[in-house]
């Protein structure tokens, strides 16, 4: 075993931004005990893998990173969490090598498990029913690795059981987080340099739904009265049925909620939907984002599809393709339906075939270029606000690559002292993926235009 004295941990995270999320909390709680971080790559005294499971192929990807630390070091101390752990706890203890199965509550005891482990030398599964929870489990994250947004988990939980879906089994039902709390570390995450935060949670629109005479609008309100500094709000997905008026009022008024929301449609089909147990119909939908452009003209929907589900005709198909179409979304996320074992879709028994599902998926891709380019036409020539994130990885150029207030992925010419500050672009050629950009000025400075333009690099 390795000398106590510097005690490492290597954390590896699979699966959604909730994941990453706690993975960076999961840090903090090591951080505090001494530890110091290690790359998976590297030798360490424990390591953590934080599962997912959303799909048959999160678990056997989770399997497999599990396996990958065990052989990294056979003597480390091997505590699995997340998704998986919490639904399949069982099949995760049977891996040779694991020690701790902690699921997606109880990540505070991790590090007295650890210790537990180390005196006992005895398995530990510390899983346990994560239906029977209704308290928010606070996890603090004041800063972030390599980042240039910041996360900010709100809720934990859904209580919508879609026939597709295993994660309300993973993730027990809704919970809000204390509101106080949430605005308290909405400014570490401003006081430690982070301009924007993206709200996430599993069902991140429902924010509030278990509390008393609170929602996500006044949640919205209190951030932006009551966090200084914050320049930008973004909601990392909002179901069509949490869109109340009241949000939509709140979006038109604030000065810092981007004019960008992720809404999930997964079909276009009312009878799709009634067989995805999803709680609207199309007609509904339509009417929100109808509201919605009303409210912000420049308002950028994008969204996620499921393709092929079972029983999809092609009449059903082309209602979805037709509805994106005629509404414009800016842009689509389009998944080939995937049996999920344990859900009621699974059990249907009229499943596609996977050649018609990926032929209908290359069809939504498709209408996906055409109209992600026309949304983003639109602004081309206009000077528009980007937090730059990071070097563009093509070509030996100055390209730094951000995104505006309304998601466009804008390259421009810069330098490496601009990552994380608010900037402002020309639009100097608009496409998809990419937008080409050209500098003008530091939010906030007054400098000078530069005249270089960035080489055709879509």
């Amino acid at each position: 075993m390795k000398d106590n004295s510097v005690r490492t941990v290597s954390l590896y995270t699979l699966g959604c931004k909730v994941n990453h999320y706690e993975t960076e909390a999961i840090w903090q709680l090591f951080q505090a005990e001494g530890y110091e971080r290690t790359e998976f790559e590297h030798q360490a005294d424990v390591y953590v893998v934080n599962t997912c499971t959303v799909t048959n192929t999160g678990d056997k990807k989770s399997r497999q990173v599990i396996r990958r630390a065990v052989r990294q070091n056979p003597d480390a101390v091997i505590c699995v969490t997340g998704c998986y752990a919490q639904t399949s706890p069982a099949e995760i203890m049977a891996i040779p090598g694991v020690d701790i199965v902690v699921g997606t509550q109880d990540r505070t005891k991790m590090l007295p498990l650890i210790e537990q482990y180390k005196k006992e030398r005895q398995p530990i599964n510390a899983v346990r029913n994560i239906m029977k929870n209704r308290v928010y489990e606070e996890l603090d994250v004041p800063a972030f690795t390599d980042r240039t947004r910041a996360s900010l988990k709100i809720q934990e939980g859904c209580n919508n059981f879609c026939t597709f879906c295993i994660i309300p089994w993973a993730r027990g039902l809704m919970r809000s987080r204390d509101p106080q709390e949430v605005i308290k570390q909405a400014q570490q995450l401003v006081d430690a340099g982070y301009l924007e935060i993206v709200l996430t949670g599993i069902h991140t629109g429902g924010y509030g739904e278990d509390l008393k005479d609170y929602n996500l609008a006044q949640l919205l309100r209190d951030l932006e009265a009551n966090v200084k500094g914050l320049k930008r709000l973004r909601i990392s997905s909002i179901e069509a049925s949490q869109l109340s008026d009241e949000v939509i009022d709140v979006l038109r008024e604030s000065n810092i909620v981007v004019n960008h929301l992720h809404i999930p449609i997964q079909s276009g089909s009312d009878t799709v939907l009634k067989r995805m147990r999803r709680k609207y119909t199309m007609a509904f939908f339509s009417d929100r984002i109808t509201r919605l452009t009303e409210a912000l003209p420049n308002l950028a929907v994008t969204s996620d599809v499921i393709v092929g589900f079972p029983g999809e005709t092609e009449e059903e198909f082309m209602e979805t393709y037709h509805f994106i179409r005629d509404h414009k979304f800016s842009e689509l996320h389009v998944f080939p339906y995937s049996k999920r074992t344990g859900t009621p879709a699974a059990r249907m028994t009229d499943q596609i075939d996977e050649e018609i599902k990926n032929e209908r998926v290359h069809r939504l891709l498709e209408l996906n270029n055409q109209l992600a380019k026309e949304y983003a036409s639109r602004f081309e020539g206009d000077v528009v606000e980007i937090i730059p994130e990071e070097r563009f990885k093509e070509g030996d150029e100055q390209l730094y690559v951000g995104y505006t207030d309304n998601y466009l992925k804008v390259v421009f010419d810069g330098d490496e002292s601009l990552i994380g500050q608010l900037v402002k672009v020309r639009i100097t050629k608009a496409g998809y993926p990419y937008n080409e950009g050209q500098f003008v000025r530091v939010v906030g400075q007054e400098v000078e235009e530069r005249t270089q333009r960035v080489e055709r690099i879509v």
